[in-house]
């Protein structure tokens, strides 16, 4: 049936959004459709029922969608281990390590296999909608761009740029986007949406006049800010936004924020709960007065171990467990609780760690990778082996000992009878009210896709984005001087 390309004008621009909405939005109607991101950065991961782990925002993708899933919807996964070097899953396994500088060398390989997995797709579903990365106007990149224009060029897929109105200069973004790309690349982008905008739209309307005036490209529609939705993220930047609550009377959730943390999207399960209140820091004052701390996931485990250390936050932490006050470790920061962290393969850089003491367990680094999904709503992504060393009690996917828990399951406290169980205690241990157990995490979840793809369906232009995806990019867009020298493709 066809396909399309959400660009962004920045990172974090809206992409993401705008194709979760599309997928429910066309399933509504019927239409068997598939999401698709050749290159995700990020240390947020999925890992789908065959063992593939994909990024989390292709997964809830996928989910509103209504398919299943799958590594071909995410072929290539790059998981920042420090500001230089990233891990590199390909098509839902792990496929090595690369150097910034090595990554321009090896792209060729990589888009290969992201466009192996984009046409396999498109003759299984009867659209695919593709998440671009960043900006597609990555002019130093464009050579070797698989993401962008690149895979627009492969589909010959129409693209729509997304900006985020929000952050200020929109219209100059969206006029820069095109106009510093070459003239074939031009050819293939077909419009705007505008997202995250507040107030009258009337006023807004001047700016999308000149706008389709000077690259004669319409707007396909504005989309509001909307304050109650949130997606599972994808990447840090949306860290600083999930305090839910300034009210005292709740339960507070301090979540350590690791330089490396990864999966943090196990904690928007404790903040739909309306007796919680989540918020991340790096404050150890903050780590000291919270009711509960909980120590996410880290892509860095032995890094961020002498990071907090550094900061005193591991200070903090322990005084806290000495005077009763509960601790949570997820994952890394599961391992971080523990004693002796070993290293004998160099899978984090080498050597013997010790933990903070806080759990009787001892973690080894293994260089395969563990992907599994042990329960409906666990998922575990860890090259770090835990072994219980001492006396513990049992706990889903790990243990407790005193005030500490600790579990290598990802995803364990979206399972509504876990997670109201586990606060039901925290809320004994602190005074603070307990979660009545009527909250679903799952129905929240519909719940925001739903929302997201009403969004679409009453302020977008949902019959020309149909047409566009059938029909493919119009014939008679203009060019937009000045142009890049054209580029080759990958």
């Amino acid at each position: 049936m066809g396909s399309l390309l959400v660009a962004g004008t920045t990172s974090d621009a809206g992409k993401t959004t705008v194709v979760t909405g599309l997928c429910r939005w066309l399933a509504r109607q019927g239409v068997r459709v598939a999401p698709y991101k050749a290159q995700n950065m990020s240390n947020n991961s999925m890992v789908c029922a065959d063992g593939a782990e994909i990024g989390r925002a292709q997964w809830i993708q996928a989910v509103a969608a209504g398919a299943e899933p799958e590594a071909a919807m995410n072929p290539v996964l790059l998981k920042p281990g420090s500001d230089r070097r990233s891990h590199v899953v390909l098509m839902g396994e792990p496929w090595g390590e690369l150097t910034a500088r090595g990554f321009l060398t090896e792209r060729a390989e990589l888009a290969k296999a992201a466009f192996a997995a984009y046409d396999d797709l498109a003759s299984r579903y009867d659209v695919v909608i593709s998440e671009g990365a960043g900006s597609p106007t990555e002019i130093n990149l464009r050579q070797s761009d698989y993401v962008n224009m690149g895979l627009a060029q492969h589909t010959k897929a129409p693209v729509v740029v997304v900006g985020d109105i929000d952050r200020g200069g929109v219209f100059a973004s969206m006029f820069g986007t095109v106009a510093l790309l070459d003239a074939a690349d031009q050819r293939l982008i077909s419009g705007f949406v505008v997202n995250k905008f507040r107030g009258d739209v009337s006023l807004l309307q001047p700016g999308i006049d000149m706008l389709s005036s000077v690259t004669g490209r319409p707007t396909y529609g504005v989309l509001p800010w909307l304050p109650g939705l949130w997606l599972d993220s994808e990447d840090a930047l949306d860290v600083p936004a999930r305090r839910l609550s300034q009210d005292s009377s709740v339960l507070t959730i301090a979540v350590v924020r690791f330089p490396r943390i990864s999966n943090f999207t196990d904690l928007d399960a404790l903040a739909v709960e309306p007796t919680t209140s989540v918020f991340f820091t790096a404050s150890p004052a903050e780590v000291r007065d919270a009711d509960l701390v909980v120590l996410p996931g880290s892509r860095a485990t032995t890094s961020d171990l002498a990071w907090l250390r550094e900061t005193g936050l591991a200070d903090a932490v322990a005084s806290r467990v000495a005077d009763g006050r509960p601790v949570l470790g997820i994952c890394g920061g599961y391992q971080l609780l523990g004693g002796e962290i070993s290293d004998p393969q160099g899978v984090e850089g080498g050597g013997n760690h010790t933990g903070l003491g806080l759990l009787p367990v001892a973690t080894t680094f293994a260089v395969e990778k563990v992907l599994a999904r042990p329960a409906p709503t666990a998922y575990e992504i860890h090259h770090g082996v835990v072994t219980v060393t001492g006396s513990a009690s049992e706990f889903p996917g790990g243990c407790r000992s005193g005030v500490v828990w600790g579990t290598i399951w990802h995803g364990l406290l979206d399972d509504d009878t876990a997670r109201h169980a586990f606060l039901t205690e925290i809320a004994a241990l602190t005074g603070k009210p307990a979660p009545d157990g009527s909250v679903s995490f799952a129905a929240q979840r519909e719940a925001r896709l739903d929302l997201l793809a009403d969004a679409i369906d009453e302020h977008l232009d949902t019959a020309a984005l149909l047409a566009l995806i059938e029909s493919g990019t119009p014939a008679d867009l203009e060019f937009v001087p000045p142009g890049a020298p054209k580029l080759s493709a990958p």
